[in-house]
């Protein structure tokens, strides 16, 4: 293979990590052609792309900064490297079902979001719902919130009013009886005529007159 021709493919394997989601690593040897390409077919369906690649190509084209650099130390013997675009759990249904029915094809690793995968894990994966499915059982919990969060702050505004409403009597209770607004009016319009009453004083003349009379005349 010519220099062009590798770095062309390590340029398109790095193309698919940047890709893909997910990767893992399988083992295919003593599969036939035609198995190889009905799993490929699989793939496709389950939103994934299988490719063989040499253990130099891919060893260049992960280095160290990828995820498919985490799984390094995998890279002997053939391998047949899994890229997937969508739903991880739908493409480990997938590879883990073929393994079952195929046992020559043996699935090494893989790594999701930077978690490198045992093959067990990968089977557990497996195992899981699908994201459709798991969409379904979201939404069914979500149906539920608005009327249990309705009763909860429908609870929270029947005990704040029960509150407001014992202050308010416990308030009343406290004040004094105010007057009546006539019995007001009545006080207001008695109080300038009895400042304006005083007591009627002597006749000053008279005494003055008595006065006179008793004063012996020269």
């Amino acid at each position: 293979m010519r220099k062009t021709e590798k770095a062309e493919i390590v340029q398109e394997i790095q193309e698919r990590i940047g890709r893909s989601r997910f990767n893992i690593l399988a083992d295919f040897t003593g599969l036939k052609v035609a198995e190889l390409t009905r799993l490929r077919r699989q793939v496709q369906e389950a939103e994934g792309e299988l490719k063989v690649v040499k253990n130099t190509l891919l060893s260049r084209a992960s280095g160290e900064n990828t995820p498919m650099g985490h799984l390094s130390s995998h890279f002997v013997g053939p391998n047949a490297v899994t890229f997937g675009y969508g739903d991880p759990v739908a493409l480990a249904k997938v590879l883990i079902k073929f393994a079952q029915e195929k046992p020559q094809f043996k699935l090494k690793a893989g790594v999701l979001s930077g978690q490198v995968l045992t093959a067990q894990e990968l089977e557990a994966l497996s195992k899981l719902p699908d994201r459709e499915v798991l969409l379904a059982q979201f939404l069914g919990v979500l149906q539920g919130v608005p009327t249990a969060l309705v009763t909860v702050l429908a609870g929270v505004i029947r005990n704040l009013l029960n509150v407001l409403v014992a202050l308010k009597d416990k308030k009343a209770a406290a004040e004094p009886v105010a007057a009546s607004p006539a019995l007001e009016a009545a006080a207001a319009s008695e109080e300038p005529a009895a400042a304006t009453e005083a007591p009627e004083a002597p006749e000053a003349p008279a005494a003055a007159e008595r006065g006179s009379e008793e004063t012996p005349a020269e």
